[in-house]
């Protein structure tokens, strides 16, 4: 049994952690690190996890945690988790980033998230946590930064179109929808229930931060030139769930049917890609609460544009059950282990 903390424990990825967590064979939640909320149990915040951790939330020590725990699952906002993640260098501790400090150069996220980056070798140490995509590099690292839950959607949808050239890597137009979770803990005026209720607001036009992730990988998916994507992300009234519907223009004629059996072929040994017949498309109702993450498309023959859809939970697969699938992976366990429940309906 590997011994295990979440530190920022107080958010909706970390608790959404906990509950994962909570059935995994392997596993025990053993801290949990919050330098603001440190004293209190986290009943108090959640009363849902009343008599499920009776020791309190402890505050941040480096090499307690170095000698004590096994696994650390990093659910600190960005610009925190870097320092953090440092400490865990050369050492057996496996670290999980959930935040986006090590997903991009350190170019890349001076310019996009408007702080310091991460040290060189921090950044070469991490190896990017898209399970079905970059598992050989998983296996052989103890420190993962974990995909954001639009580069989730988006990634598995494109990367298997882009590696065998059915797409073209320029004109690529991504709609992104995401529930209230998606923004965070911490309420605002944009996520105040008389402004989100029967409302559909775009955010981040241009400015998105997961714009730099997601051309970062599909770059290194195709030997074409570095690709260029429009991202729109919206936020809808509902807790949880993510939609993106992606249009790009076809590069080579092929039909709906072909295109399916493409991602059947690419996903046969992914446990958690769900691809739909021809005709049928996923909803974000289809995966709640769920690690899998559902594909449909379609071949508009008039246009000339194929048409993706792809859905995921942003709190299980954008999030923590896409880190534990990553540290199954890690540590050479079945991926679904801790993971293998079905989806919440309705």
């Amino acid at each position: 049994m590997k011994k295990a903390a979440i530190i920022g424990g107080t958010g909706y990825s970390a608790i959404e952690l906990i509950r994962l967590l909570d059935s995994h064979p392997y596993i025990e939640l053993a801290k949990i690190i919050s330098q603001s909320q440190h004293g209190e149990l986290i009943d108090e915040t959640y009363p849902h996890l009343a008599t499920y951790l009776i020791q309190p939330m402890q505050e941040l020590h480096i090499q307690q945690l170095i000698q004590e725990i096994d696994i650390v699952f990093l659910a600190t906002p960005a610009g925190v988790a870097k320092e953090i993640a440092a400490s865990f260098l050369d050492t057996s501790v496996q670290c999980i980033d959930l935040s986006g400090d090590l997903r991009l150069s350190s170019d890349d996220y001076q310019t996009w998230y408007q702080n310091k980056p991460a040290s060189p070798s921090l950044l070469e140490e991490a190896a990017y946590g898209l399970t079905e995509v970059y598992k050989e590099k998983i296996k052989q690292t103890n420190i993962i930064s974990n995909p954001g839950c639009f580069p989730t959607a988006v990634l598995l949808g494109l990367i298997p179109l882009l590696e065998n050239n059915i797409i073209d890597s320029k004109g690529i137009m991504i709609d992104g929808k995401t529930g209230i979770s998606g923004a965070g803990k911490n309420p605002s005026a944009k996520t105040h229930f008389s402004t989100t209720n029967e409302n559909v607001t775009p955010y981040k036009i241009g400015t998105h931060q997961h714009i730099p992730e997601i051309e970062k990988y599909l770059s290194q998916s195709t030997e074409a030139t570095s690709v260029k994507v429009t991202l729109t992300t919206h936020l809808i009234p509902m807790t949880r769930g993510l939609m993106c519907t992606m249009y790009a223009p076809l590069q080579q004629y092929i039909d709906t049917d072909d295109v399916i059996n493409l991602y059947k072929h690419y996903y046969e040994q992914s446990s958690f890609i769900r691809i739909r017949k021809t005709g049928e498309f996923p909803s974000t109702k289809d995966v709640n609460g769920s690690n899998y993450c559902d594909i449909g498309a379609y071949v508009d023959k008039r246009t000339n544009q194929l048409i993706i859809a792809s859905a995921i939970d942003n709190l299980v697969k954008g999030a923590a059950g896409q880190a534990i699938q990553n540290i199954n992976v890690m540590n050479g366990w079945d991926e679904k282990t801790g993971l293998s429940f079905l989806p919440i309906y309705p």
